[in-house]
């Protein structure tokens, strides 16, 4: 069995089960237990997991709601970043969204422009979009995450990195006062990661209770968005990075905040 993929089994495994045990899966992948130890190591580093005395524990990390009560947090900030970042992408162009309760609120803004391709791991935002006139809808393929309707894994890393489009609009579950931005699934990160890279402009959006959450997984730092939309003001710090490297910051409440990009 290949590396990445017996690994990925542990991770399906410990999230069904809560834990795994080293000698358990030594004798269930017919490897040693020092190749299982090796794998959880690196599960562990990545964030996935936590390491304990003879194997491993899902991490219980309980700000991270489950999805459909994290559609009910924020909803008229989200709403109101959505229809903001929405006014960023013209008709006639294509547009990547990634897994997000905040992002699926810029997918309804975007229901009365046309000629839009969209593509998208997230079967929320298909569902949404669906039946609207004037877009084509592009579905990454791969391993669907029955929690919240995802698709992450490999195969939709090399699926979305075969295209090149215009806009890309990501979501996050923690942000970071230096700049980091944050998630808790490694496997949603390589999605995001993937999206990011294969556009030409790329958008952030969270509201600002993000700033409270501390996600595991690095999905990128402020140099790597153009354009962070939030509903709030940011911590100074945040700030300072966004001026350094030239992102800008459009907070929905504060308009003196609308352009907060230095040339």
């Amino acid at each position: 069995m290949e590396l990445e993929h017996r690994r990925q089994k542990i991770i399906d495994l410990i999230n069904s089960q809560g834990s795994v045990w080293v000698e358990e899966l030594a004798k269930l992948f017919d490897v040693t237990t020092q190749t299982i130890r090796l794998d959880l190591n690196d599960l562990s580093d990545r964030g996935i997991l936590k390491r304990t005395h003879g194997g491993a524990i899902r991490l219980k990390i309980i700000t991270n709601h489950d999805y459909i009560s994290r559609r009910k947090l924020y909803q008229d900030e989200k709403k109101a970043i959505g229809v903001r970042a929405a006014l960023l992408i013209p008709n006639d162009c294509s547009v990547s969204l990634n897994i997000g309760t905040t992002t699926e609120q810029v997918a309804r803004s975007l229901i009365g422009h046309s000629g839009l391709t969209v593509i998208t791991n997230n079967t929320n935002i298909i569902n949404l979009l669906a039946g609207t006139t004037n877009k084509d809808l592009i579905l990454a393929g791969g391993h669907v995450r029955q929690e919240d309707g995802a698709v992450v894994g490999g195969e939709a890393v090399e699926f979305i990195s075969r295209y090149k489009v215009d806009f890309a609009v990501i979501g996050a579950s923690g942000l970071d006062s230096d700049g980091s931005i944050l998630d808790f699934d490694q496997r949603e990160v390589t999605v995001a990661r993937a999206i990011l890279h294969n556009s030409r402009t790329r958008i952030l959006v969270s509201d600002c209770s993000k700033f409270k959450i501390n996600a595991p997984v690095r999905i990128c730092g402020l140099a790597e968005l153009d354009y962070f939309i939030t509903d709030g003001i940011p911590p100074q710090e945040f700030l300072d990075v966004a001026t350094k490297v030239r992102t800008e910051i459009i907070s929905l409440q504060d308009n003196s905040m609308e352009s907060h990009h230095v040339i």
